[in-house]
């Protein structure tokens, strides 16, 4: 008779998680209440958004306890995906730019 044993962790982790997650999501609601606005809203919005989904990932997925290996597999891929999109931004902008000036009617 063999029993399996998994790794158990306390409860209190995931209390304590849970309550970070409850302050992290009152603060964004805050942003809206207090009517932030422009990059300053935007950025708390992400910030806010970002660490909330770290959590949840490290500790509800228990990302935490996985090997190094396992977490860069999970984390590359969507940190090239925003690099790549960062990349692509910068060039749009190239591209508006000589688009206005050799494309415009001079007028």
């Amino acid at each position: 008779m063999s029993s399996e044993q998994g790794q158990q962790h306390p409860i209190s982790i995931y209390l304590w998680i849970w309550g970070l997650l409850f302050v992290l999501s009152f603060f964004s609601y805050m942003v809206d209440y207090y009517n932030f606005e422009g990059y300053l809203r935007w950025s708390l919005i992400l910030i806010f958004m970002f660490a909330k989904a770290s959590l949840i990932i490290a500790f509800f997925m228990h990302m935490a306890w996985e090997r190094v290996a396992l977490i860069y597999a999970v984390i590359t891929p969507p940190s090239l995906i925003l690099l790549f999109l960062a990349i692509m931004l910068f060039e749009s902008d190239y591209t508006q730019f000589t688009r206005e000036v050799f494309f415009s009617t001079g007028s």
